[in-house]
C-alpha cells in the first residue's frame, strides 16, 4: 500500500472519529487540571486507548498521570506521538492543551486502525506537567524516549507556524534569613532580610545591562516582611532566567547566583538558593520532518505564517525542547484562534474550546498521522532527519547533561508562563 493510500485511510478514520475526538477536547477543556494532577484527563485518554484494544501503561515513566501505548511491527522505525493535557492556574486551558491532547489521541487511534498495514511502530505518550515541572524531562530520565527514532506533537496558537520559537529557561526560588528586631528601638540588633533581597534584585537589574539580547532575567519579591517597624527576618523571591541555549543559560545562572550571594554577603544574612530540578531547553526543530508536516498541512488547506516575519524576541519555552535534543523532533503551531489572540491569556482559553479549536483538533490529528506515515515509509526522509540531527548532536548531549539536576526542586521549574 502506498503512502498516499495510507494517508487517505488515516484521514478517513479521523473524520469518522471526529465527534468523539471533539468530545474529548471539550471534556478536558471543561475540567482544567494543573501539572502533575491531570487525573481525569489521563483517565479519559487512556479509556479511549482501552476501547481501541491498544496496550496501555498507566503511571508510565515515573509520573502517576503519564501513560504510554506502543504498537506496530517490531524491528521497524518507531515514531513517538505526544499529548499534553495540563492547564494553567486561574486561567484554565489558555495554552490549549486540550487540543494537544486530542490531536495526539486522534493521530494514534487512526494509525492503529491501519492494522497490518501500519508501516512502523508508534509510541504514544501522555506527557503531564508541561506548564510546570518538566514532565517530559522526568519521563526521559526514566527511558520514555529510549530507542525512539523521531517525536512529534502540535501546539495551538493564533497562527500556523512550522515551528515554535523557543529559548531555554531555568527557575529559581531564593529565601533570605536575617534577624528580627524593632526597627526603631533596636535597629542595631537586626539583620534585614529584605535589604538582602533588594540588594540581590538591584544587582540583577544592573546585570541586565550587560547580558545578550537573547537573554532575559525577571523576578518578583513574594515575601517582603510582616510590618514596617519590624526588621524582616525572612524574605522570598522567585526568578526566571532565560537564554538562547543550555550552555549560555548555565553561564547566566552562575552570574545570577553571584547576585543572590552578594545580597547575603552585604547584609550579614544567610540565603537558600533553590534551582529547579528541570531546565527547559531551546527547541531543536528537525527541518526535514517539519517540511513533511508543512506539506501535509498545506494539503489540508492551511497556510503558514513565515517564521522570519515574527517580531524580534518572540519566543517562549517548552519541555518539548528537552525531547528535541534527544532525537529528531517537531513542535509546529496550529491556528485555533485569530492572529491577535495569543496563548496564555483567558481569551485564548475560550478559543481553545471553540469551533476553530475543534477544527484544529481534527486537522492536527490528520497532519501528525500523515507525517508519521511519511517518516515510516520514506527511508530518504529518515536519513535526512537523522543527518540534520547529528550535525549538532554533541552540543545537544551537553545540553541534556545540564538540563536535569536530581538535587534540584521538583516543585518549581516550567515554561515560564504558570503561576507558582
Amino acid at each position: 500500500m502506498t503512502a498516499s493510500e495510507l494517508k487517505r485511510q488515516v484521514c478517513d478514520a479521523i473524520d469518522a472519529m471526529a465527534p468523539a475526538l471533539i468530545e474529548v477536547s471539550h471534556s478536558i477543556h471543561a475540567k482544567p487540571e494543573l501539572a502533575f494532577h491531570e487525573v481525569e484527563a489521563a483517565a479519559l485518554l487512556t479509556r479511549h486507548l482501552d476501547s481501541a484494544g491498544l496496550p496501555v501503561t498507566r503511571g508510565a515513566f515515573g509520573l502517576p498521570t503519564a501513560f504510554a501505548s506502543s504498537f506496530g511491527p517490531k524491528g521497524t522505525p518507531e515514531v513517538s506521538i505526544l499529548s499534553e493535557y495540563d492547564a494553567l492556574p486561574g486561567i484554565g486551558h489558555s495554552c490549549g492543551h486540550n487540543i494537544i491532547a486530542t490531536t495526539g489521541l486522534g493521530a494514534t487511534l487512526a494509525l492503529a486502525k491501519l492494522g497490518a498495514g501500519l508501516p512502523g511502530q508508534i509510541r504514544y505518550l501522555g506527557t503531564p506537567a508541561e506548564e510546570r515541572g518538566g514532565g517530559k524531562e522526568i519521563m526521559a530520565q526514566h527511558g520514555a524516549f529510549d530507542r525512539v527514532d523521531a517525536a512529534m506533537m502540535v501546539h495551538p496558537a493564533g497562527i500556523d507556524l512550522i515551528t515554535m520559537p523557543c529559548i531555554a529557561i531555568s527557575e529559581v526560588a531564593v529565601t533570605y534569613h536575617g534577624r528580627a528586631s524593632h526597627a526603631s528601638a533596636m535597629p542595631q540588633a537586626g539583620l534585614n532580610a529584605l535589604d538582602a533581597l533588594v540588594t540581590a534584585y538591584q544587582s540583577i537589574a544592573q546585570l541586565r545591562q550587560h547580558i545578550k539580547h537573547t537573554e532575559r532575567i525577571h523576578g518578583i519579591i513574594t515575601k517582603g516582611g510582616a510590618a514596617p517597624n519590624i526588621v524582616p527576618d525572612e524574605t522570598e523571591g522567585f526568578f526566571y532566567i532565560r537564554a538562547a541555549n543550555a550552555e549560555e543559560l548555565a553561564m547566566l545562572k552562575t552570574r545570577v547566583q553571584a547576585c543572590f550571594e552578594a545580597g547575603a554577603l552585604a547584609t550579614g544574612c544567610t540565603v537558600d538558593i533553590k534551582w529547579a530540578q528541570v531546565d527547559y531547553l531551546d527547541l531543536k526543530t528537525n527541518m526535514p520532518l517539519a517540511r513533511s508536516y508543512e506539506g501535509n498541512m498545506r494539503a489540508l488547506g492551511r497556510d503558514f505564517f513565515p517564521i522570519e516575519k515574527l517580531p524580534s524576541g518572540s519566543a517562549g519555552s517548552t519541555d518539548m525542547g528537552n525531547v528535541s535534543h534527544r532525537l529528531p523532533s517537531i513542535h509546529p503551531m496550529i491556528a485555533c484562534a485569530p492572529p491577535n489572540v495569543v496563548i496564555h491569556n483567558p481569551e485564548f482559553a475560550r478559543w481553545a474550546g471553540s469551533e476553530l479549536g475543534d477544527k484544529a483538533c481534527i486537522d492536527g490529528a490528520k497532519a501528525l498521522a500523515m507525517t508519521a506515515i511519511d517518516y515510516l515509509t520514506d527511508a530518504s526522509l529518515r536519513a535526512k532527519a537523522a543527518a540534520e540531527f547529528a550535525e549538532t548532536a554533541e552540543a545537544s548531549a551537553r545540553s541534556i547533561a545540564a538540563a536535569y539536576d536530581p538535587k534540584g526542586v521538583a516543585e518549581i521549574g516550567g515554561c515560564g508562563c504558570g503561576a507558582h
